[in-house]
């Protein structure tokens, strides 16, 4: 038996409501905020991620999918989605069309790392970029809308952390203080974080290893290194905060990790995911754009992982609407046939399952989830009706097609 390849999951048909309620959802939010959606290939020049993501990032060191193709160019399954939406904005000139963009994808991404519970090889990703507008402000809406995708989720303690990471000209000071102070608690430290406090010290901040947690406790935080931009900047996002009365909580220890963010940088938690409670985050991009050969333009963005929003969402089943059509005869099954066509042309959901017995037939009614049964016998056959039958109660009636039709429409 060949079975799925390790850490990429089927998603069955009993599990499909939930995903397309998220789905759904996320689409419905972005509507309200004005945003479009764009999709992208899942596979791209493996140079696109190694520019933008950053080569000393453990993403592009250790867990992209890539792969030289039959020409000898080297391709990779896309392990996150802004450095392929920021290849296409710039490939499409789109804010050449319009100086101010906001886009989000809803699609799989790639990264060989170990599985574990709501962490795969291939996951799947809702996900955000506003591009044009450099502002706090911009920042503020930006959050507003992933909090109200989470709300909408009816997800429960929501916690919302934001932070600043500074930028070129006031990161630099933190770096190397930072990195001061990690060469005193090299013994402590995990191989990983031997490597980043060199390459990515930040990165050492945001360990779960809890040797790496205990050595950065008293860590020097970037607040005492911002410039005053960046200052201003974070104030003022922090005040359209709270006149959106959206719930915050300051963390100086939150990083991304990626190198392309700067300034404002934030991360969503829920309960129930135990300690690794984050379903989403993202933070400000300033920079990406012409670092991956585009115009020097702002932006800001998000992702949620779909995985771990589904292991938060309470059950759900979909609800059917339409019927089941059984025939009692073989002579009644073309007008059945008949009937269903009719039914479909009427934007109807209906099952029919010709080749079985009607006994078979009406034990798949029954397990179908269509509230009624269309049954459909020689008798309905010589006076053109139908015997629809409340799944539910058990009650029967019988009806002309055309009136059949608009019940099952709900006129």
């Amino acid at each position: 038996m060949i079975t799925a390849v390790k850490g990429m999951n089927d998603i069955l048909p009993s599990q499909i409501a939930r995903w397309r309620f998220v789905e759904e959802t996320a689409r419905r939010v972005f509507k309200l905020y004005g945003f479009s959606e764009i999709r992208t290939p899942v596979v791209e020049k493996t140079e696109l991620f190694s520019r933008g993501m950053g080569t000393d990032t453990d993403v592009v060191e250790k867990q992209m999918y890539t792969f030289p193709d039959k020409s000898g160019d080297f391709l990779t399954l896309r392990p996150e989605a802004t450095a392929s939406v920021m290849r296409a904005v710039i490939e499409h000139g789109l804010t050449g069309q319009e100086p101010i963009q906001k886009l989000f994808s809803i699609g799989p991404m790639f990264r060989y790392e170990r599985p574990q519970k709501g962490r795969y090889r291939q996951f799947h990703q809702i996900n955000c970029e506003r591009l044009g507008e450099a502002g706090p402000l911009s920042d503020a809406e930006t959050l507003s809308l992933a909090y109200d995708i989470a709300s909408a989720l009816g997800l429960d303690g929501v916690v919302l952390e934001v932070n600043s990471l500074g930028c070129t000209k006031c990161r630099p000071a933190f770096k190397k203080a930072l990195q001061e102070f990690l060469e005193a608690k090299k013994e402590l430290l995990c191989p990983d974080c031997l490597r980043r406090m060199y390459t990515n010290p930040l990165r050492v901040l945001d360990c779960k290893v809890e040797n790496c947690i205990a050595a950065v406790a008293n860590a020097p935080d970037n607040s005492g290194y911002l410039c005053e931009e960046c200052r201003d900047h974070f104030n003022v996002l922090l005040m359209a905060l709270d006149s959106l009365n959206i719930p915050y909580e300051k963390n100086a220890r939150l990083v991304r990790g990626l190198d392309y963010y700067n300034r404002t940088a934030f991360e969503m938690t829920a309960k129930g995911l135990g300690a690794q409670n984050a379903v989403g985050g993202g933070g400000r991009y300033d920079g990406l754009v012409a670092e991956l050969g585009g115009n020097d333009i702002p932006g800001i963005g998000f992702a949620f992982g779909m995985e771990r929003l589904l292991m938060l969402l309470h059950d759900m089943t979909e609800e059917k609407k339409g019927c089941f059509v059984a025939a009692q005869s073989t002579t009644a099954n073309l007008y059945a046939l008949e009937f269903t066509k009719m039914l479909r042309k009427h934007d109807v959901e209906c099952a029919f399952m010709p080749e079985k017995s009607f006994k078979a037939q009406m034990k798949n009614a029954g397990k179908s989830g269509y509230p009624f049964c269309a049954i459909i016998g020689d008798n309905e056959l010589a006076a053109g009706t139908v015997m629809l039958k409340d799944m539910n109660s058990g009650e029967q009636v019988e009806l002309n097609r055309d009136a059949a039709i608009n019940k099952l429409k709900g006129d």
